[in-house]
């Protein structure tokens, strides 16, 4: 197992692990026909602070058509790489994201929206390239009405090193005093980080704090010393880290997360989470009945009571709340797996 001579810590034992995790691919058919590599939740480490959900779409040429669905106690961070996306809400948002801006929609007791990627003028499909996140809502924001917003002026924290730096766009919460404007609860953090080539760089982070870096190109999982890099995995690291030692041969880009471990029981399911299986069983049944699903969960404008994305069903034993350590997350009381959540939702 690598250990943390590949991210130093100041009042950490330097040889303390991190751990480097494999993500998964998820094929997504129908009129998305598009795959994903899914890296949260996963069986080893289910979340990290309160980011429980972590897709990597792209870059691939697709058309992508995500219909309305429906949302439970939970935010959908939406952060696109290459290519506009139209996101339309049961809130009455109707906007357009692109690079650089965030896309943050707080579901509370119930939202529904939908997701399409725009033309790019090239007559083909659109490439696209972004990350999908959800963070879990504290628990007394679980019955809140819901809302959106989106950032468009994101802070950026630069630091600098020997043989080159670090930019670091912070997306949610705060990291090195560059504190971003997106509403989501304390002790959490996100940075969408570019190191220079050969940067050898020491960032400041929160020891409280959980942390994982995800690689968003194809480059930088090795170290100048190795001699490069090699696809792309999850590393995490525990807390008690009052930094993170980056250094990569070339340009990486990489996706910082970071938070206070959370230690609430979670049900988490298709599209929903809860706190018990009642939670997710009403959420679910209010979505599959059409009155019941425009009361709770609202209509998107502009999409036909038709254009909807159906619940898978539930399994046929009773989902158990599961604490994010050790107990495997997603899991029925059998350890069946539950149904995958959509990537891009």
């Amino acid at each position: 197992m690598p250990t943390a001579d590949q991210g130093q810590t100041q009042g950490v034992d330097a040889g303390m692990p991190e751990r480097l995790l494999e993500g998964r691919e998820v094929p997504l058919g129908g009129v998305r026909g598009m795959s994903v590599q899914r890296w949260l939740p996963h069986r080893e480490v289910p979340t990290v602070g309160a980011w429980c959900f972590l897709d990597r779409i792209g870059p691939q040429r697709v058309d992508m058509r995500v219909q309305p669905h429906p949302h439970t106690a939970l935010q959908t961070v939406t952060w696109p790489l290459t290519g506009e996306i139209r996101h339309r809400d049961s809130v009455g948002s109707d906007v357009v994201v692109r690079p650089g801006e965030l896309n943050l929609m707080t579901a509370g007791r119930g939202v529904s929206h939908s997701e399409f990627s725009l033309p790019d003028g090239s007559g083909r499909a659109p490439v696209l390239s972004a990350v999908q996140l959800w963070v879990v809502l504290p628990r007394d924001q679980d019955d809140d009405p819901p809302r959106f917003e989106q950032q468009r002026e994101l802070p950026v924290l630069e630091v600098g090193g020997a043989r080159g730096g670090v930019r670091a766009t912070v997306l949610v919460g705060s990291l090195g005093g560059a504190t971003s404007p997106a509403g989501v609860a304390p002790g959490l953090v996100g940075a969408d980080v570019v190191l220079d080539e050969g940067a050898d760089v020491e960032v400041e982070v929160d020891p409280a704090h959980e942390h994982a870096l995800l690689t968003l190109d194809e480059h930088g999982m090795g170290d100048e010393d190795d001699g490069g890099g090699t696809r792309p995995a999850l590393r995490y690291w525990a807390p008690g880290r009052s930094s993170l030692r980056l250094r990569r041969a070339d340009g990486a880009r990489q996706l910082l997360l970071g938070g206070v471990p959370t230690t609430d029981d979670l049900v988490m399911f298709w599209n929903f989470i809860g706190r018990t299986h009642e939670d997710v069983a009403a959420a679910r049944a209010a979505w599959e009945d059409p009155d019941d699903a425009a009361e709770r969960f609202g209509r998107v404008p502009g999409h036909a009571a038709s254009e909807r994305i159906p619940s898978p069903p539930l399994p046929p034993v009773r989902l158990t709340p599961r604490r994010p350590r050790p107990v495997k997350f997603g899991r029925t009381e059998s350890g069946a797996p539950t149904p995958e959540a959509p990537a891009f939702s």
